[in-house]
């Protein structure tokens, strides 16, 4: 208990942009023993298991953050084809999930925030209430590019600037409105089913976040919400499973979906495992 209030009490202090930003650039030092000794460590602390990746060659890897969102084996997460499946948009472990309650989210027991205040525009989320959402926890060993998990048009984003806590589980259980605090990118689509939302919340020191349809977003850090609008185009039609952005580095997806817009599949709850692809409902 001691250890975790110490912890939570540095983040209070801590400069966390300042921190991000050394990450960011020391992610992306070229220099070969730097970039292979980081890989090494982190590979045998969190059980990587390379022979799923596109390539297990070091050498492949001009930096760490190249390694850390690498691809996978095209076979190494097969999408569930079920007509209307709602697939799970990364690997990791869900956090929370359920109904949106008069617009408010789960976000531990005891704790919750608004979806307006997630999205960062009240008038969008209104298309979520009474809705459902999942979050899903990304962790270093977790495959860290996020897919689409329903065909559809990105029509908007929304840049929030905020805090960059820490969102592992004893932090979140810890850090009211943490997903709503953290710097965020809200990434709104079309879909035949109805709106979605697909949230993509940085963190302390892994708060970098780019799509595949604008580059990368954060950083620079900013310090006023951000929105673009984007008309229809080619390149922002995506299919199911697509790849839709990463983090450079790890952190937390927030899917947000209308009323009646999940069934959940039988036995998903808390700390469930999950991977890219596979169905969530």
């Amino acid at each position: 208990m001691l250890t975790r209030d110490l912890g939570l009490a540095l983040q209070l202090i801590l400069p966390h942009r300042l921190l991000s930003r050394l990450v960011y650039w020391a992610v992306r030092w070229r220099f070969k023993p730097w970039k292979n000794l980081l890989i090494a460590w982190i590979s045998k602390v969190y059980g990587i298991d390379l022979q799923q990746a596109a390539s297990s060659d070091l050498d492949d890897y001009p930096h760490f953050n190249a390694f850390f969102t690498r691809a996978l084996r095209a076979d190494a997460r097969p999408l569930d084809l079920t007509p209307g499946a709602l697939l799970s948009p990364a690997d990791g472990r869900i956090s929370q999930l359920g109904r949106i309650e008069q617009g408010r989210i789960l976000q531990a027991k005891g704790m919750d925030y608004s979806a307006a205040e997630l999205l960062g525009d009240a008038a969008e989320a209104t298309a979520f209430h009474d809705g459902e959402f999942v979050t899903i926890y990304l962790s270093p060993r977790d495959y860290h590019r996020v897919h689409m998990p329903r065909s559809g048009r990105v029509r908007k984003t929304i840049h929030v600037p905020g805090r960059l806590f820490s969102v592992a589980p004893w932090t979140t259980e810890a850090v009211p409105r943490l997903f709503a605090r953290n710097e965020r990118l809200s990434i709104l689509i079309e879909t035949e089913h109805g709106p979605m939302a697909v949230v993509l919340v940085g963190a302390i020191l892994v708060s970098s976040i780019e799509t595949v349809f604008a580059g990368l977003h954060t950083p620079p850090y900013a310090d006023h919400i951000t929105t673009r609008e984007y008309t229809p185009a080619p390149n922002l039609e995506l299919a199911a499973g697509a790849e839709l952005g990463r983090f450079n580095m790890g952190s937390t997806v927030i899917l947000l979906l209308p009323k009646g817009g999940a069934e959940w599949v039988t036995g998903l709850k808390p700390d469930s495992p999950v991977r890219m692809g596979e169905r969530l409902g």
